[in-house]
C-alpha cells in the first residue's frame, strides 16, 4: 500500500507558539478569522502570513516580537494595509503580520500645538481631534490612511510645499525594537533611531505611538476645479505652466480621470471622463483668488475652491472611502514641460481609451524640495513632480489591464523621469534605495544593521 502524503496542519507551525498572546487575537492559516484578519486596504492584494496578531497596546506588541523571535519568525507591522502589495509580492512565509488597526486614539495638547497619535489611528481621527483647537495635521489626500505608515514613509500633504514632508513634523516616536523593548525616540534620546524612522518606513521597529507637531491652521482656501476631458489639452498645459511660478503656499495636483457608470457615484462623476485640479492655497481669500485666476479663466464646469474648515481638507481629493481593489504605477518627474504634457495626453487625453481611474501629476518643490533643518533620512524630495496612476482591479483581468495601462503612462513619461521614487506611492517590489539619497541610504542601512542585525522586521520596502 502506498504511503499517504503528509499534510502539514496549523499545529505543525512555529506560529502556534503565539496562540495565547493578545488575549487570543491571533489568527493562523485555517482559523475561521484568518482570511478577514489578513485582508489589507487594497483588497486585490493576497497576503498570506504565518499568523496575524492584533495587539491592543505597546506591551502586547513587545510580547509578540519576543515570542516571534523565540519561534524563529519575523514580524511585519501593518495598520490600514495601504501599500501592502510589495510585502505580499516578496512572500510572507515565516512572517507574523502585526495589525495595529485596533490600537487607536488621539490626544491633543493645544498649548504645545502637538498630537499624540496611537499607532493604528487613521488620519480622519487625527484631523477631527485637532480641528476644535484651530489646529491641523499634515495629513495626505486620503482620510482612511493610517497616520503612522504615511509619516514613516515621508508623507505628502496639501500643506507640503509650505511646510515640507510630514515625516519632519515628528517630534517623538514610541517604538518596539527588535529585542522586544519599548523605547521613546526623539532628538535627544535614541537620536539615530529617530533620524532613521523619519522616512525609513517599517524597517526599524513597530511604531506604537507618534508625537506630531500640528499647524496653527483653523481654515484653508481649498477645493477643486473640474472640466470635461475634452478640455484636457488646454487645462493640463495651463496647469503645467502655472506651477512653474507659484509661491510655496500653493500645493495642487492634476488628474485626468475616467469613472465607470455606477449609480452610487454622483451624476457629475458617473460615467464621466474628466480633468480635475485640486489642492490648497495657504493665503487669504483675495490673494488665493488672484493666484487661481489663470485656471478659473479656463471656465471650469465645477469650482469648489473657497474657505473651508481645515478638517474638511482630507475630503477634496475624492479618494475611495473604504477598502478598494487597485493597481498602480508611479514615477518622479524632474520637469513637466510642454512635451511631457503631450506625452501624457497621448495616453489618457481626449480620444484615448484607458482602464485607469486616474493619471495624476502632483506638484512638489517648495519646502518639499529643500532639506528640512534637523530632518530625518527623508528630509526632502529633489524632484518637482510626482506621477501616480491608479486602476480599479476587482478581478485579475482588470488588474492586468490596469497595470499595462499604468506602465504605458510611466513609460511615456520616462524621458522626464528620474531614478528616485516616493516609496509610499510605489505599490510593487522595488530596490528601496531608489527612495533615498545615496549617503542617507548608507547611513540608514547602518542604523538598521545595528538595531536589527538578525533582520527581525519585514517592511513593505525592505533595506536589503
Amino acid at each position: 500500500m502506498p504511503l499517504e502524503p503528509i499534510i502539514d496542519s496549523p499545529t505543525d507551525s512555529p506560529a502556534e507558539a503565539l496562540r495565547g498572546l493578545c488575549g487570543g487575537r491571533v489568527h493562523l492559516p485555517g482559523d475561521p478569522g484568518y482570511d478577514a484578519a489578513r485582508l489589507p486596504w487594497n483588497v486585490a492584494v493576497d497576503q498570506r502570513p504565518a499568523a496575524v496578531v492584533v495587539p491592543h497596546d505597546a506591551s502586547e506588541v513587545a510580547e509578540v516580537v519576543r515570542a516571534a523571535a523565540a519561534a524563529g519568525l519575523r514580524v511585519a507591522p501593518q495598520s490600514s494595509g495601504h501599500n501592502a502589495a510589495p510585502l505580499a509580492e516578496r512572500g510572507l512565509d515565516g512572517v507574523v503580520l502585526v495589525r495595529l488597526s485596533e490600537m487607536t486614539g488621539v490626544g491633543i495638547d493645544p498649548d504645545a500645538g502637538t498630537a499624540r497619535v496611537v499607532g493604528g489611528t487613521l488620519w480622519r481621527d487625527v484631523v477631527a481631534a485637532a480641528a476644535p483647537y484651530g489646529l491641523a495635521a499634515m495629513h495626505g489626500s486620503s482620510p482612511d490612511v493610517a497616520a503612522a505608515g504615511y509619516v514613516l514613509g515621508g508623507g505628502l500633504s496639501w500643506y507640503g510645499r509650505q511646510h515640507g514632508l510630514a515625516a519632519n513634523s515628528l517630534l517623538a516616536v514610541e517604538v518596539v525594537t527588535a529585542d522586544g523593548t519599548v523605547v521613546l525616540a526623539d532628538a535627544d534620546h535614541h537620536a539615530e533611531l529617530f533620524w532613521a524612522l523619519r522616512g525609513g518606513g517599517g524597517n526599524l521597529g513597530i511604531v506604537t505611538a507618534l508625537e506630531l507637531r500640528l499647524l496653527p491652521v483653523a481654515d484653508v482656501y481649498a477645493g477643486m476645479l473640474l472640466w470635461d476631458r475634452e478640455h484636457a489639452p488646454a487645462v493640463v498645459r495651463a496647469w503645467s505652466e502655472w506651477t512653474r511660478d507659484l509661491p510655496d503656499s500653493v500645493t495642487t495636483a492634476m488628474r485626468v480621470m475616467s469613472f465607470p457608470p455606477l449609480p452610487e457615484l454622483p451624476p457629475f462623476l458617473s460615467g464621466r471622463q474628466l480633468v480635475v485640479i485640486d489642492g490648497a492655497v495657504l493665503e487669504d481669500d483675495d490673494r488665493a483668488a488672484e493666484l487661481l485666476a489663470p485656471l478659473r479663466a479656463l471656465g471650469p464646469e465645477m469650482d469648489t475652491f473657497g474657505r473651508m474648515p481645515a478638517g474638511a481638507l482630507p475630503e477634496i481629493h475624492m479618494d475611495p472611502p473604504g477598502p478598494t481593489p487597485a493597481v498602480s504605477g508611479h514615477a518622479m518627474l524632474g520637469s513637466f514641460d510642454e512635451e511631457a504634457v503631450a506625452a501624457l495626453l497621448a495616453e489618457v487625453g481626449p480620444g484615448t481609451t484607458t482602464s485607469l481611474l486616474f493619471a495624476e501629476v502632483r506638484h512638489l518643490g517648495g519646502a518639499l524640495g529643500r532639506p528640512a533643518p534637523g530632518g530625518g533620512v527623508l528630509d526632502h524630495l529633489p524632484d518637482d513632480y510626482a506621477l501616480f496612476c491608479v486602476a480599479i482591479a476587482p478581478v485579475p483581468a482588470a488588474a492586468a489591464a490596469g497595470l499595462a495601462d499604468a506602465d504605458r503612462v510611466v513609460t511615456a513619461l520616462r524621458p522626464w523621469s528620474t531614478d528616485r521614487r516616493v516609496l509610499n506611492f510605489t505599490e510593487h517590489a522595488v530596490d528601496a534605495r531608489s527612495g533615498y539619497a545615496a549617503d542617507a541610504w548608507e547611513r540608514l542601512c547602518r542604523v538598521r544593521a545595528e538595531l536589527d542585525p538578525a533582520g527581525m522586521f519585514r517592511a513593505n520596502h525592505p533595506l536589503t
